[in-house]
């Protein structure tokens, strides 16, 4: 991405935040990550570790696949509702978290300093408002049918990027460093494009555990229920 679209990018570089934003959405990520570890042992003590890990470098690995988008941007998954459906809102957003410290500090993918805003808006904000919505949508339909999970993850994996592309804008525009009359449209634009690629590829991942390895979602369908082992 070029140096004047780069604050079309999901992840914040160094230098891009406040001090005051940079503060706030550390506190707030480290806040929701101490839940999530609390929520995770309680629940489920050291049953979700395996898949866990396994979810984390399938999700690191699918990021590094990227796809043209508009005007030489690109984009990739960003996984967090997919990291839901399968580990649950909890499990999923250690999950996330895992990844993007190590896309930070291995590769330079977001800024050290705008770590917690990029942990914020990709990881809890995609895991937990994609999961509920996934969540909602798929239980108000029935979920039992496949038609109904393909259109429960697909609208809640568009919705997540769409949300975390306005929480970006928000950061970026309180920091002062764009306008939020000219970022907030331009990044709504080209992730509404990003956001059908992150739908398409999770329905496809979730729809082939649906009919291979139904147990391994969260909420499998209730012909496959089980407790985890």
């Amino acid at each position: 991405m070029g140096v004047g679209l780069l604050w079309l990018g999901m992840h914040i570089p160094d230098g891009f935040l406040s001090l005051p934003v940079t503060a706030l959405t550390y506190v707030l990520a480290v806040a929701l990550v101490f839940l999530a570890l609390r929520q995770t042992e309680q629940a489920y003590a050291d049953k979700l570790v395996p898949l866990m890990g396994v979810s984390a470098a399938f999700i690191f690995a699918a990021q590094m696949i990227n796809f043209p988008v508009l005007g030489g941007t690109s984009g990739h998954l960003l996984g967090g509702t997919l990291a839901g459906i399968l580990l649950g809102p909890w499990a999923g957003t250690l999950a996330m978290v895992v990844v993007f410290i190590v896309q930070t500090l291995l590769f330079q993918d977001g800024g050290l300093t705008a770590l917690g805003a990029n942990i914020l808006n990709m990881g809890l904000l995609g895991t937990f408002i994609g999961y509920y919505l996934y969540r909602t949508v798929r239980f108000t339909l029935g979920d039992q049918h496949w038609w109904v999970m393909a259109l429960a993850t697909g609208f809640a994996s568009w919705c997540s990027v769409m949300l975390a592309a306005v929480a970006v804008a928000l950061q970026l525009s309180w920091s002062g460093t764009v306008v939020l009359g000219v970022v907030l449209p331009a990044m709504l634009v080209v992730h509404s494009l990003i956001g059908i690629g992150e739908a398409v590829l999770t329905v496809a991942v979730v729809s082939f555990l649906w009919r291979t390895r139904p147990d391994l979602l969260f909420d499998p369908p209730p012909f496959t229920k089980k407790e985890l082992t």
